[in-house]
């Protein structure tokens, strides 16, 4: 017998074996996107409770990243707030005494410390080094800039504020130091700088203190970096000491109470990134099935969901449990009574009269750094009961306000309202620069040598006028002075104007600043007359009212279309090449409809025509042609007899263009439709406009004759002699044989 037939059918077997569990994983993949989904439009939504539930299903079907969990984050820290929302919350008193200071210029917008190795980003807004290196910032505080992160410090800055403040900038050389022994795991060494800085200097307090909280931590000396954490509440990095806690309590195991003031920091500057990946990770670990490999699916979830997935759940309870889920539903079941202490614990640390050292004592954590013990906020936890937990502990209480104490203990809480207004009354005193320092030689333009006006600092680190900028970089695309590409920031073409430079020259140098700007100004002045010194684009014919489009790729011409841009006028002249003279007598001006500038430098410019003009005298300017002209317009017939006759030819020569044009061949006919549109439509009043008639310069435009003898007709300041042009070309056409 042979066994050929038994084979066949083990391997038809096998292959439906492995189709039905493909299936399966498809199904499964559809269901964990679909839940995803409905859990992200709850959260949306502000539907707290029933994103939870949908999210640790979620979890069930299969992996979630803890950067899906951002709409929840967003959703759980509105809630947050509004929970909190007493009539004077903390979250509100910390942001409003941040924001109550004085701005300074020379300050960071972020951590509003004094403003050392500052980077400049694409918006204009500068920042301290240390804030960007730290990832502390994903938008611009002052425009929601995006922050790029790849910015150079800038060198004119840091030139001024080495010259202006040498003592501030080398306290603030020392943070970084101390931040740069952190980046390389030399703690120890980071704690003693730290430490001597703080001494030695008062003024550094404040964010040294956070500094060596992070060493601290790493070397888990948990109960200093605490204290570094809390020495000041209201201190000017707030949002940053609140983050530093959240990370000091989740290192001791806290989860609770750090995912509370994680919220706290959220709350108080809602863009912190670090922050808020924190708590999506948290988040991740609460909703997490403890054994990964069980998938059980829930029948209040699948209630919100799909009829087919509510069928394959109740097929699923309907059989036996599993050994696996046995052991799962015993162990949530046995966690019940830890739930109940958990949520006690919870109901007592939003009870604003806490302190940090009963929390302490409450984990058992109080009785030395090295001894602190890891402590889960749920260790054994069933996924329901986890679920279930972080609903009660983040849902809306319409009764209960919840706090979060940043305080040290009870007396100081109580008097953190009086104190912060005290100090948010007592402005800070603003740098000044000493008036001896002050050198308009040190905010000069290397390109044209003199102050800047609209200074840009490129992501190299080097500043420019704006206007010398885009000159440089319609030649190529690369920094003046170091050669570094530009090509990323030619293509984005936001060149917005440094703000801290342009502020310090109309504050300290506003006499020279004046000048400065009265020369741009008259410059600009000189650009906008439309008859003097008009640019001159040699290219091509042009005719009033009709579309013609350019790509502009020369750096001369770029100039150019900049200049009519920024001017307003949006105007520049059109002629021809002409062998002797550059450029022939006659021209019409165009007028800029859109710019469509690409990622190379090189525009698609989409112009239309005006005026037409006689060129009086010619020169150049910046690589391009100029004219004075003088514009040209149709003499006007005045006797009623001679306009009916001019309306009898006019109506003649239109009748004989519109047969021209229906009987040309289907190619042609398109290609005039696609870059000329179609034919003007027949005009009641023909003089109505100095350039007659839009029919006859679409007619001349189209019809397939010699630029020069195009020209001619251009320069004609009778409509009857054009016309009369326009009809002998169309008899000589229609009597060439169709082809």
């Amino acid at each position: 017998m042979s066994l050929q037939p038994q084979v066949e059918d083990a391997q038809e077997a096998r292959s439906a074996f492995f189709i039905g569990a493909d299936s399966d994983v498809l199904e499964e993949q559809d269901h964990h996107q679909l839940i995803l989904q409905k859990a992200n439009a709850l959260a949306s939504g502000n539907c707290l409770k029933e994103a939870i539930d949908l999210f640790s299903a979620a979890m069930r079907y299969g992996p979630v990243q803890p950067e899906q969990l951002g709409t929840l984050v967003d959703c759980i820290l509105r809630n947050f707030k509004r929970k909190t929302a007493g009539p004077d919350p903390l979250w509100r008193r910390s942001r409003d005494a941040e924001e109550s200071r004085r701005d300074d210029v020379f300050d960071c917008p972020n951590c509003r410390s004094f403003l050392g190795e500052p980077v400049t980003l694409a918006c204009g807004h500068s920042y301290c080094k240390r804030c960007l290196q730290r990832q502390r910032l994903s938008k611009c505080k002052l425009c929601n800039g995006t922050v790029g992160g790849e910015e150079k410090v800038s060198v004119v800055m840091c030139g001024l504020l080495e010259k202006w403040f040498p003592d501030e900038l080398k306290r603030s050389k020392t943070l970084c130091e101390v931040d740069e022994l952190c980046r390389t795991r030399r703690y120890h060494e980071a704690v003693s700088l730290a430490t001597d800085a703080i001494q030695c200097d008062p003024e550094l307090m404040a964010v040294a203190r956070l500094s060596r909280a992070e060493a601290y931590m790493a070397l888990k000396m948990y109960r200093l970096a605490l204290e570094d954490t809390e020495f000041s509440p209201w201190s000017s990095c707030f949002a940053e000491a609140l983050f530093r806690k959240a990370m000091v309590l989740h290192e001791m195991g806290q989860v609770d109470e750090s995912l509370q003031v994680f919220l706290h920091c959220l709350a108080v500057d809602e863009d912190f990134p670090a922050a808020k990946r924190q708590v999506e990770k948290i988040l991740c670990d609460l909703l997490s099935p403890a054994d990964e490999n069980v998938k059980v699916g829930l029948r209040e979830t699948t209630q919100n969901t799909s009829p087919h997935m509510r069928n394959k759940t109740l097929v699923a309870e309907a059989q036996p449990p599993s050994p696996v889920q046995r052991q799962h539903q015993a162990r949530a079941a046995s966690a019940h009574d830890h739930l109940e202490r958990l949520e006690k614990r919870w109901e007592s640390l939003e009870r604003p009269g806490l302190s940090r050292a009963r929390s302490l004592r409450v984990h058992g954590s109080g009785c030395g750094d090295e001894g602190l013990k890891r402590v889960c906020s749920a260790p054994q936890l069933g996924d329901e009961d986890k679920a279930s937990l972080l609903k009660r502990k983040l849902s809306v209480s319409d009764t209960e306000h919840c706090v979060v104490d940043s305080g040290s203990n009870k007396l100081k809480k109580q008097g953190v309202a009086k104190g912060s207004k005290q100090k948010a009354a007592k402005a800070k005193t603003c740098r000044s620069v000493p008036e001896d320092l002050l050198d308009p030689n040190d905010l000069e333009c290397s390109l044209c040598m003199r102050l800047f006006y609209e200074p840009v600092t490129t992501p190299c680190g080097h500043t420019f006028c704006k206007n010398c900028l885009e000159r440089c970089l319609d030649h190529t695309p690369q920094c003046p002075l170091c050669k570094e590409s530009l090509k990323e920031y030619l293509a984005r073409r936001t060149y917005m104007v440094a703000t801290v430079l342009d502020m310090l020259m109309k504050q300290y140098l506003s006499p020279a600043y004046a000048e400065r700007t009265n020369a741009h100004l008259e410059e600009t002045r000189d650009l906008s007359d439309l008859t003097k010194n008009v640019p001159i684009f040699v290219c091509t014919m042009a005719y009033p009212t009709v579309p013609c489009p350019l790509h502009v790729f020369e750096p001369c011409y770029r100039l150019m279309i900049r200049r009519c841009m920024d001017t307003g006028t949006r105007q520049f002249g059109m002629c021809i090449n002409d062998p002797k003279k550059g450029f022939v007598d006659y021209g019409c001006m165009l007028t800029i409809r859109s710019v469509h500038f690409l990622p190379d430098g090189r525009s698609v410019v989409d112009t239309i025509g005006g005026k037409r003009f006689r060129v009086v005298s010619r020169g150049m300017k910046d690589g391009y042609s100029i004219a004075n002209i003088e514009h040209l317009g149709d003499t006007k017939v005045e006797s009623s007899d001679e306009l009916q006759r001019l309306q009898e030819l006019h109506d003649a020569v239109y009748e004989q263009a519109r047969v021209w044009f229906q009987n040309l061949k289907f190619h042609f006919h398109n290609q005039i439709l696609q870059h000329f549109g179609p034919m003007p439509e027949r005009e009641a009043d023909i003089q109505a406009t100095p350039n007659g008639p839009a029919c006859c310069w679409w007619l001349l435009a189209v019809l397939p004759i010699d630029p020069r003898y195009q020209l001619s007709v251009l320069s004609m300041t009778s409509l009857r002699e054009r016309l009369v042009k326009i009809q002998h070309i169309l008899a000589y056409l229609q009597s060439i044989p169709n082809n």
